[in-house]
């Protein structure tokens, strides 16, 4: 992809797995409050959450330099995908490891953008 943007920086990581039981909103809400202080972020609105009858839950917090979504489904499978995007740097190992300790998967994978 063509960088249109060279003076701003940005690091995108996905992460997926897949857990061994659903994951709740209370979950989510403490796993991206954790995720902050784990990569060093520094929270402007603390992490909602919201159930799509349809999809599953989704959850989202805001830092200062931009945020991190998260998305669960229990069908047609167990599986949660996160969505990190800064403007500020951070060790993609770390918040793999955190994410990796936090749900116990039984599979997990992980991409930078």
């Amino acid at each position: 992809m063509q960088n249109l943007a060279p003076d701003i920086y940005r690091q995108r990581v996905v992460i997926e797995g897949v857990p061994a039981r659903p994951i709740s909103d209370t979950e989510i809400a403490e796993y991206l409050a954790k995720l902050s202080d784990v990569i060093g972020m520094r929270t402007l609105l603390s992490p909602v959450t919201h159930l799509c009858e349809k999809y599953g839950w989704a959850g989202w917090i805001h830092w200062e330099t931009s945020g991190a979504h998260f998305y669960a489904w229990e069908a047609p499978r167990l599986f949660f995908s996160v969505d990190i995007y800064t403007c500020a740097k951070f060790d993609p190992a770390t918040a793999v490891e955190f994410t990796a300790r936090f749900f116990n998967p039984t599979a997990i994978a992980f991409t930078e953008i």
